[in-house]
């Protein structure tokens, strides 16, 4: 029981005055500061805004980046006298380096902040895509290729970091979803203007065009990009450690990697993304062009119409996302269906399908991919803010990481069908079942790690969203 005696108007001297005023004071400025996140969650400024699309363009960068070398694929084999084996090494390298780098970066960006890693991993890119215009051996080609799988690996994970702090909740999962599309449109920038550079000029022109775009973007994030809404004023109290306590690394990795929704969004992004990143980021161009058969010109096109598929398709899985809350996993084993349901009829037929067919897969293909996004929108839901950037990165490894043993299985087969380098669509529809055994272990991941709720859970839980559609309308 405390034993000091309360403030009666008698008792109230200048001290006793002046340390009450100072109390006041600091309770009051203590609240307003706490309360200042939550009114950025009930509008969306414009400054908001602002960093949300600056966020965005560096993520669309970063996959222009990502996915340029795979619309080039077919002259890295002609430039570093390459078969197909070694030819997958260059994807291995770079999704191996982006994924296994999400959990060091998420670590990063909680630790650090957004910007600080959107600056750095601007810059690391514009090295690796610079080190690889100018470097004339495969080795050096493989490192500047790491290189840009490292920087590549900050830009989702900080743009994830941002939305909760900037967009209000309400409209969080749309533009997750919205954020996710917008930054597919980069490989519409890979297979079109860059790839149309590439043939007019040269290999060293092309890429260090794109490194040089990299360090201008970093630029602008050090100029635009903010954490947090926290004023100048206000930000030495938003880090004290009382407020905003910080987890030790191992503390971190724990909480994470013993976190069921964490691994359920891993399998989850695995399911949906496995196949389109090795389509479109080695394997796409090739299967086209050499396979079918195509033009490159058509192999563009095709490209910039799964990105544009993605682009529409995005904020309609949000909207879906925000109506399905812990059953989004139906909807990933869903659309992952219909894409590898129209992979196998690709590959089906012992001579390759004609081009309206292979258009009319690319577009299926990129409408289906933002079910791989419904992984971030769980993590961010469930998962604790102060673990949520690692969280985001482990989940984020899922699709990458389905897409390299995809990737790399196809080129070994290749070799092995094909050792003498003369590829035929007999030998990529052999291939073409790695991609099949890879989306069937990623559905098995799905199905054992989905969130298990309890009856009378799941009615509070529908009972909170029926007041908050209520409180809405």
């Amino acid at each position: 029981m405390s034993t000091q005696p309360e403030n009666t108007p008698g008792e109230n001297k200048v001290g006793g005055g002046k340390k009450t005023a100072s109390h006041t004071t600091n309770v009051s400025t203590h609240l307003v500061k706490k309360a200042a996140p939550r009114a950025v969650q009930e509008a969306f400024s414009t400054r908001g805004l602002i960093i949300w699309l600056t966020a965005v363009l560096l993520y669309t960068m970063a996959v222009t980046g990502r996915t340029s070398f795979g619309v080039a694929s077919v002259e890295a084999i002609e430039q570093y006298h390459i078969d197909a084996t070694r030819l997958a090494v260059f994807a291995s390298l770079q999704l191996g380096a982006y994924s296994l780098s999400q959990i060091p970066v998420g670590l990063m960006v909680d630790k650090f902040g957004p910007r600080k890693l959107l600056i750095a991993g601007a810059l690391v890119m514009g090295v690796g895509q610079v080190t690889l215009a100018f470097g004339s051996s495969y080795p050096v080609a493989l490192f500047a290729r790491v290189l840009v799988g490292m920087g590549d690996a900050t830009a989702f994970s900080s743009l994830m970091r941002l939305i909760p702090a900037w967009i209000p909740m309400r409209l969080a999962p749309m533009l997750s979803q919205l954020s996710g599309a917008l930054g597919q449109f980069g490989q519409f920038l890979s297979a079109v203007p860059f790839l149309a550079l590439l043939h007019a000029t040269s290999w060293t022109t092309a890429f260090f065009s794109l490194g040089a775009m990299g360090l201008l973007l970093a630029l602008m994030a050090a100029v635009l990009i903010q954490d947090s809404p926290a004023s100048k004023e206000t930000s030495k109290e938003i880090r004290e450690p009382e407020q905003q306590p910080k987890l030790s690394l191992t503390s971190t990795l724990r909480g994470v990697l013993t976190n069921p929704t964490c691994w359920h969004g891993f399998f989850v992004h695995w399911t949906g993304l496995g196949t389109l990143v090795a389509f479109t980021m080695l394997w796409g161009v090739p299967i086209m062009t050499i396979g079918m058969g195509q033009s490159s010109g058509y192999a563009g096109v095709a490209l910039t119409l799964a990105t544009a598929a993605t682009v529409v398709a995005g904020p309609f899985v949000g909207i879906l996302s925000s109506r399905m809350g812990r059953k989004r996993w139906i909807a990933t084993v869903s659309g992952s269906s219909i894409t590898i349901a129209c992979w196998i009829l690709l590959f089906l037929p012992s001579d390759p399908r004609g081009a309206t067919f292979g258009l009319t897969f690319a577009i299926i293909m990129g409408a289906m991919a933002p079910v791989s996004n419904l992984a971030f929108d769980s993590v961010r839901e469930q998962v604790d803010r102060s673990i949520l950037a690692t969280g985001t990165g482990l989940a984020n490894m899922g699709g990458w990481t389905a897409g390299i043993i995809i990737a790399q299985t196809t080129g070994l087969v290749l070799s092995w069908a094909a050792p003498d380098e003369d590829y035929a669509w007999a030998d990529f529809r052999l291939a073409a079942i790695a991609a099949v055994a890879v989306w069937i272990c990623g559905v098995i991941g799905i199905v054992a790690t989905r969130p298990r709720t309890s009856a009378r859970s799941a009615r509070r839980i529908s009972a909170l969203r029926r007041q908050k559609i209520s409180a809405a309308s």
